[in-house]
């Protein structure tokens, strides 16, 4: 495990002492499970972003081209 110093300006370094106070967890546990959760939103943008350049026009409507043409469900709608 890695130490790192962080600067916080004190109005944030109060709200994240008051929302760790309100979760019932450490300041360092909410500050690593808000960076956790922001570096996975940006890696699934990224992932998407690779997928969607990897995509080809023609295979879509292939594929698309193989749903029955239905109305949807009564609980879809």
């Amino acid at each position: 495990m890695s130490t790192i110093s962080l600067r916080l300006p004190e109005s944030l370094h109060r709200k994240v002492r008051e929302l760790a106070k309100a979760e019932d967890v450490s300041i360092n546990q909410l500050i690593t499970t808000a960076l956790a959760e922001k570096m996975s939103a940006l890696m699934t943008v990224e992932y998407l972003e690779e997928r969607a350049a990897r995509g080809e026009r023609a295979k879509f409507e292939h594929a698309m081209g193989k749903v029955r043409d239905v109305e949807p469900d009564e609980c879809d709608t």
